[in-house]
């Protein structure tokens, strides 16, 4: 049997064991569920490098106990001079995935730490930086044990990373791929938190720490400057949200996918699908997501470029509705349909005060553009990769211009007062593992530990796959999968237990004060708790 933790004062879960002790160790030290989640995000950077970073973006959803719900876009936009001319001066038709010409929009993570901490700091004084910041300097320069998952990575992509600037120093010693136990050191990027702790999270981007990490993006190529880095900001905006039988749920806006989350859920409530992972059920899903992806990539971007809000769909009842009726119960849509990638960690946090936090970084592909900074360790993501050389239309480049996320926290407020915050890592697997795991745990009554653990499906691609077929792990009964073959998906049979559908986890706190946590054993994550 499968046993969900549960604890009354706080809990933390992410992807990696100790960066959920060192939230955790701040929650003991009195700080709060925001708090918990920078010190978890931050030890993530180091613990978790082929996954996250502080060189990445960031989203935040936080759920206070009074019934507001805030969310932080930490997303960073195209350099001024990352524009048509730029590219076709460097001789390349499309945007590399890496390399320093894929480093070209600023990386938001911290100041999204920055905003979500003042937040934190108006209810109590709070923990100092210094603090916080402890567990990830630590091993940044004391060491940290390569994950089972870091090494398998690296050595997939040694022939696109070996000769990036700055990998091979990091991440290469004597310029082999290190294995799971090997003691990764990063000291650069040590110093670099120390001086994030004394200078302030702002000094990222407007102090000695900005202007020593453009001095070494402009001198690798890279069309980011240190006026792009000044102008940038966290903003604070009002979460998406969509109402089920029972819950509302909440999620990001655009430039991430997170409408197309709450739809496949919405459109899924509007079905009859009958038993727990049977085939209404995953059938459900599946084409769900089908609608929501082809609304998705017609028309969420840069919110400044769309010419419907996403919030106006969702509230859009009867267009809902038609959606719904659009799906075949008994046959597969056609398929595939543009997909997309990334490299993400999902980490949440509740407190004893009712603070949950659901908060996802990432630097977008393993390592990001895999470009490490000689002077400061830093990482830098490739986000920027994902523009197209156009001058008009859906994600065209422009100087300015947000890049689309898959990246999206998720979070839902219960009838019955329970609060709810989960994710995921895996490009297009995020709203589809987010559907399976709250589907399970909210309409059918599942244990929120076995919701995590049981088989997942994954239609389209996710990091490290190219093919577009309906992924599923091998646990599923062989009468359904039978059966959605025969309802005309294309399957493709996964291991029992695969990263590829994702790190996914979950904390729900109950009215009672009770916290229930999950993590996901595909990760080398844990549930932290007191």
């Amino acid at each position: 049997m499968l046993h969900t933790p549960r604890s009354l004062r706080g809990m933390v879960t992410s992807p990696h064991h100790l960066a959920s002790q060192a939230g955790l160790d701040v929650l003991k030290d009195g700080g709060t569920a925001i708090e918990a989640a920078v010190a978890t995000a931050a030890a993530l950077a180091v613990v978790y490098p082929h996954m996250t970073g502080i060189g990445g973006d960031g989203f935040w959803l936080v759920l206070w106990p009074d019934g507001r719900t805030a969310s932080i876009d930490a997303c960073g936009a195209a350099a001024a001079r990352a524009d048509l001319s730029f590219y076709q001066g460097t001789g390349v038709s499309t945007i590399p995935w890496r390399g320093p010409l894929a480093a070209n929009t600023v990386a938001g993570t911290v100041s999204g730490w920055d905003l979500a901490l003042s937040w934190s700091h108006a209810m109590q004084p709070g923990l100092g930086l210094h603090r916080l910041l402890r567990d990830a300097i630590y091993y940044a320069e004391q060491g940290v044990p390569m994950t089972e998952g870091g090494a398998e990575i690296t050595r997939a992509k040694i022939g696109e990373l070996g000769n990036i600037p700055g990998f091979r120093e990091v991440f290469l010693p004597d310029g082999q791929v290190p294995n799971a136990g090997y003691i990764l050191h990063n000291q650069s990027l040590a110093q670099s938190f120390r001086r994030l702790a004394t200078d302030g999270l702002d000094s990222f981007y407007r102090g000695a720490l900005a202007r020593d990490m453009v001095a070494d993006l402009r001198a690798l190529g890279s069309p980011l400057d240190l006026a792009d880095l000044n102008a940038h900001r966290a903003l604070s905006r009002p979460p998406l949200h969509v109402d089920i039988d029972g819950a509302r749920l909440f999620n990001m806006a655009p430039p991430t996918q997170g409408v197309a989350s709450l739809m496949i859920l919405a459109l899924f409530d509007r079905l009859r699908a009958g038993q727990l992972d049977g085939f209404d059920h995953v059938h459900g899903l599946v084409e769900a997501t089908k609608q929501a992806f082809r609304y998705r990539d017609a028309h969420v971007g840069d919110p400044a470029f769309m010419t419907v809000g996403a919030q106006d769909v969702l509230d859009d009842a009867a267009g809902l509705d038609s959606m719904a009726l659009a799906i075949d119960p008994a046959v597969a849509a056609p398929w595939p349909h543009p997909s997309q990638a990334g490299d993400t960690v999902w980490l949440g946090a509740v407190d004893a005060d009712g603070v949950a936090v659901s908060m996802i970084q990432s630097v977008y592909f393993e390592y990001g553009s895999g470009v490490v900074l000689p002077r400061t360790g830093v990482m830098w993501q490739n986000r920027g990769s994902s523009f197209r050389l156009a001058t008009d239309g859906w994600n065209a480049l422009r100087p300015g211009r947000k890049p689309f996320h898959t990246l999206n926290p998720a979070a839902a407020r219960f009838a019955d007062g329970r609060t709810m915050v989960y994710g995921t890592m895996g490009g297009e697997g995020q709203p589809q593992t987010q559907a399976a795991v709250f589907s399970r745990y909210a309409r059918y009554g599942v244990p929120l530990q076995q919701a995590v653990t049981a088989p997942r499906w994954l239609l389209g691609r996710t990091w490290g796959e190219d093919s577009v077929t309906l992924k599923y792990e091998d646990r599923f009964d062989p009468d359904m999968i039978a059966q959605m073959a025969a309802a005309g998906h294309v399957l493709e049979r996964m291991p029992p237990f695969t990263s590829v559908m994702g790190h996914a986890g979950a904390l729900v706190q109950h009215p009672s004060g009770l916290i229930e946590g999950a993590t996901d054993p595909r990760s080398d994550g844990a549930v932290a708790a007191w």
